[in-house]
C-alpha cells in the first residue's frame, strides 16, 4: 500500500487489551511503509502507553485528525497473526459478546502481550567436535548411553539444544558431560532454531481393525477441505491409533497439526507415543510451563519450526503457517470450555477455525457430549464409530453393590473388599475412584451439632489430616484444625463423611503390605510427582490406586482388573439438567480404566439406588442408548441442544446490588422488541455467598441461536450504560456449561 500524500494519514484501527467494545484509530507514522493487521503496535493510552493488535488500516475516522494520536512504534515488521487468524479472534469475539481486544490478547503469550521481541530464545546446546565426527560409536559400545548419544548426534549431522536432548531422552546430561570431557562432544550456543526433536526409533503404525481402517480413511482422504468428524470410539478402541494415523497422513503433505487435549496430566503420555511415532517437531503448551516455554512453542508453530502441537484449551489460537488438521480428545470434556474472564469453548472454535481454514476437525470421545451427538443426528459432523476394543481386550463387565443398610468401612462395602482381596490374591491392580479430596468434607460437633462453616462462602470447611488444617474449596481458605467445639468446648469434634485421605487411611491399615497410590490434587502439587506416579503404575509398582477425577480420561492401565465408583448417588439428584449426562459420562469413563489389555476387567458401582434409570440404562445397553434417552428428554423440556442459552452472571459485597443491576438487564431483555423465549431469574446462584460476595444470576434462552445473539446484540451496549454496571461485577456466559 503506497503512503498517501495528501492532508489525510493513513489511520490505523487497533484493539487494545481493555474490557472496551470497541476499536480505536491512531495515526500511522508518515515516514516509514504502513505495516499489516496482525502486527502489534506501541501507542499512548489514557496516562501511559499499551500493546495493541493492528486490526486495520483505514483512509478515515470518525474522529478528526487534528484530534488523533500518533502511535508510538510498530513492534512487529511482519505480522504475527495471519488474515485467517485474526478472522477466526473476530468471530470469537463477536459469538461471546465479549471486546476483541482481550479476545486477541488472550491469544499470544504473556511477554508478547507486554510489548516485548517475539524471537526465539538462544539456548545452550551441543555439537559434534571434528574427533566426535569421526570416532566410531563401537569404541563406546560397552558404555550404552553414550554410545547411543554419540550416534544421535552423528546421524543428525546437527547441533541439538538440552529441551531436544531431553525431549528425546530424560536421562542425557551424565553421558553428555562425559562426552564433553573426552572432546567428543563441545558446548554450543543455538540461536533461534533449537528444537529439532529426534527419534531414535519409531514405532511402527498398528493394523488396526476394520472400524478404525474405515476411520483413518474417511478423514485422511479429505485432508485440504473442511469436514467435522465425530469418533465415537468405546474407551480402549484405538482412538489415539486412529489419530496418529490421519496425523501421519497430514505430515506427509507438510501440514501442521494441532492436538487438544482436556487435561494437563495426559500430556506427557500421549507426547510420549507421539514422539515414540513421529519423526516430527513436537511443540508442548499448556498453562504449567514457563511463560517463556509458552512463548517458544507459540514461536515455533507461527513459524512453522514444529509440525505438531500438543496443547490445552489455550493452544487453540495458536498461529500456524499450514495447518491442516485438528483433533480434539475427549471433546465431551468441559475443561475446554473456558469459565472465568473470555468464557469460550475450545471445541465449538475448533470446528470454526477449520472452516475458516478448509480442514477437517476429529472429535473423539467414549463419551460424546450431547451437542455432538445431536449434531451426528442431524448430519452437521459425520460419525465413525469405533464399537469394539483394539485387540483381544474385552469390554468389562459392570455391576451394581446395592449399600443400603450394609455396613461399610470408611465408603467400602464387604462386597467391594471381598472383590479387592481376591484382585490383589491375582497380583492385578485395584483403581478406586472418589470424585473428593481431602479426608472428610465437614466437621461437626457430636454434642452441640456445630459445624465449621466457611465465613466467606456458604460451604463447610473440608478436613485435610495429613496438613491439619480446615481449607474451603472454593474461596482457597485454610485455617488450623480444631481440637475443641468453639461453641459448646467439648471435645466431640467429628469428621462426617468421606475425602481420598479417609478411604487411604483406611486401606494403609487394611492392606499394610501392598502398594497404594493416591492421585488428586493434593497428592500431585510438587512438579513431576504426577508422571512419577504414573510411571510406577505403568511399572507394576502399585496394587491399589485411589484417585479423583484426574484418574477418569485417557490413562491406559494395562494390569488395572477392578475399577470401583464409591460414591455414585453423589451425581444422581442435582439441580443442574446436564447433571445426568456428567455422570454418565464419568462413570464410563472410569470404568474404561479396567480390562484395557488382555485379562478381562470388572466395575462395581456402590449405590444406594440400584434402580435409577440412568445406572439400569448404562449396564443393560450402554452411553449410545443413554445419549439418545436423554436427547428425548431434553428435547420434551426444551432444553440445549434443543435451545440456546446465554447467562449472565453478578457479583457484589452487597447482595441487594447484583440483584439490582441484574433486574434492570431482565428489564431491558423483555422490551418488545426482543425476541427472547424465556427470560429466568434473577435468582440467587446455586452457591450464593462465595469468596465474601453474593452470586445471582440471569438465564436467556431461546429456540433459536440467531434470536439469542440478536438479543444481546441490543442488550450489551444498553448494559454498558446502567449505572448499576459500574457497582457490580459481572460477566456473560455464551452456551453455559454450569450454571453456579
Amino acid at each position: 500500500m503506497a503512503y498517501p500524500t495528501s492532508a489525510n494519514p493513513l489511520i490505523y484501527r487497533v484493539a487494545l487489551p481493555v474490557p472496551l467494545y470497541t476499536l480505536f484509530d491512531y495515526l500511522a507514522p508518515r515516514t516509514s511503509p504502513p505495516c499489516l493487521p496482525g502486527c502489534r503496535i506501541e501507542v499512548p493510552f489514557r496516562y501511559g502507553t499499551k500493546t495493541a493488535f493492528l486490526v486495520e488500516i483505514a483512509q478515515h475516522s470518525a474522529i478528526a485528525t487534528d484530534k488523533l494520536k500518533p502511535i508510538n512504534r510498530v513492534i512487529d515488521e511482519h505480522p504475527l497473526l495471519s488474515a485467517a487468524d485474526l478472522q477466526l479472534l473476530l468471530w470469537v469475539a463477536n459469538y461471546y459478546h465479549h471486546p476483541l481486544g482481550e479476545v486477541i490478547s488472550s491469544a499470544f503469550p504473556v511477554h508478547l502481550r507486554q510489548g516485548k521481541a517475539a524471537t526465539l530464545p538462544d539456548e545452550k546446546g551441543y555439537q559434534l567436535t571434528e574427533l566426535g565426527e569421526h570416532t566410531s560409536s563401537e569404541q563406546l559400545r560397552r558404555t550404552p548411553k553414550q554410545k547411543s548419544i554419540l550416534e544421535l548426534f552423528q546421524q543428525h549431522g546437527q547441533p541439538l539444544s538440552e529441551s531436544a536432548l531431553t525431549a528425546w531422552n530424560s536421562q542425557w546430561r551424565t553421558s553428555v558431560k562425559t562426552l564433553l570431557n573426552k572432546q567428543l562432544l563441545a558446548l554450543t550456543t543455538l540461536k533461534g532454531v533449537h528444537s529439532t526433536l529426534p527419534v531414535a526409533e519409531s514405532t511402527r503404525e498398528l493394523p488396526g481393525n476394520a472400524h478404525q481402517q474405515a476411520a483413518v480413511a474417511a478423514v485422511s482422504q479429505q485432508l485440504g477441505q473442511f469436514g467435522a468428524y465425530l469418533l465415537e470410539g468405546v474407551t480402549g478402541s484405538g482412538k489415539t491409533e486412529v489419530y496418529m494415523q490421519i496425523i501421519r497422513s497430514a505430515l506427509a503433505q507438510n501440514r501442521q497439526v494441532l492436538v487438544l487435549i482436556p487435561e494437563i496430566s495426559l500430556t506427557p503420555q500421549l507426547e510420549q507415543r507421539f514422539r515414540q511415532r513421529f519423526s516430527a517437531n513436537i511443540a508442548v503448551s499448556h498453562s504449567k510451563l514457563t511463560n517463556p516455554q509458552r512463548q517458544t512453542a507459540w514461536l515455533q508453530m507461527q513459524q512453522g519450526l514444529c509440525q505438531i502441537m500438543l496443547g490445552t484449551r489455550s493452544a487453540l489460537f495458536t498461529p500456524m503457517q499450514n495447518l491442516g488438521l485438528i483433533i480434539l480428545d475427549e471433546e465431551h470434556d468441559s475443561s475446554y470450555k473456558q469459565q472465568e474472564g473470555f468464557r469460550f469453548s475450545a471445541r465449538d472454535a475448533a470446528i470454526i477455525r477449520g472452516k475458516l481454514l478448509n480442514i477437517p476437525v476429529l472429535l473423539g470421545s467414549a463419551t460424546p457430549s450431547l451437542e455432538s451427538f445431536y449434531n451426528a443426528q442431524r448430519g452437521r459432523y459425520q460419525w465413525l464409530p469405533l464399537p469394539e476394543r483394539a485387540g483381544d481386550a474385552l469390554a468389562p463387565q459392570l455391576q451394581i453393590i446395592d449399600i443400603r443398610n450394609k455396613p461399610l468401612q470408611e465408603g467400602l462395602s464387604e462386597a467391594l473388599l471381598k472383590e479387592i482381596n481376591n484382585t490383589l490374591a491375582k497380583q492385578e491392580q485395584v483403581l478406586l475412584f472418589l470424585n473428593r479430596r481431602g479426608f472428610a468434607p465437614t466437621l461437626i460437633c457430636h454434642s452441640c451439632g456445630w459445624v465449621a462453616h466457611c465465613p466467606s462462602c456458604d460451604a463447610n470447611l473440608v478436613i485435610h489430616a495429613q496438613q491439619q488444617q480446615l481449607q474451603c474449596h472454593h474461596c482457597g481458605k485454610q485455617q488450623r484444625l480444631l481440637q475443641q467445639c468453639p461453641a459448646c468446648q467439648h471435645n466431640a469434634l467429628t469428621a462426617l463423611g468421606l475425602g481420598t485421605e479417609r478411604v487411604e487411611s483406611l486401606l494403609e491399615q487394611r492392606y499394610a503390605g501392598y502398594r497404594i497410590i493416591r492421585l488428586d490434587r493434593d497428592s500431585t502439587q510438587r512438579k513431576g510427582s504426577l508422571q512419577k506416579y504414573l510411571a510406577q503404575i505403568n511399572l507394576g509398582q502399585a496394587d491399589i490406586i485411589l484417585g479423583t477425577q484426574m484418574l477418569a480420561k485417557g490413562h491406559h492401565f494395562a494390569n488395572v482388573t477392578l475399577v470401583a465408583i464409591l460414591d455414585v448417588d453423589s451425581g444422581l439428584f442435582s439441580i443442574d439438567f446436564r447433571s445426568p449426562e456428567k455422570l454418565a459420562q464419568l462413570i464410563v469413563q472410569v470404568a474404561g480404566r479396567a480390562g484395557r489389555a488382555q485379562k478381562p476387567g470388572r466395575v462395581m458401582l456402590q449405590t444406594r439406588h440400584p434402580e435409577h434409570p440412568l445406572l439400569t440404562t448404562l449396564i443393560q445397553a450402554d452411553y449410545h442408548h443413554f445419549a439418545q434417552q436423554a436427547l428425548t428428554e431434553r428435547q420434551q423440556a426444551g432444553l440445549p441442544p434443543y435451545s440456546h442459552q446465554a447467562l449472565f452472571r453478578a457479583s457484589a459485597t452487597d447482595a441487594e446490588l447484583a440483584t439490582e443491576f441484574l433486574d434492570c438487564v431482565a428489564q431491558l431483555a423483555r422490551q418488545p422488541s426482543n425476541p427472547a423465549n424465556q427470560i429466568l431469574g434473577p435468582t440467587p446462584a446455586p452457591m450464593k455467598k462465595r469468596a465474601g460476595r453474593y452470586h445471582q444470576q440471569l438465564l436467556l434462552q431461546c429456540k433459536h441461536r440467531k434470536n439469542l445473539h440478536k438479543l444481546l446484540d441490543t442488550l450489551m451496549p444498553a448494559i454498558a450504560k446502567l449505572k448499576t454496571s459500574a457497582k457490580v461485577r459481572w460477566s456473560l456466559d455464551v452456551d453455559p456449561l454450569d450454571l453456579y
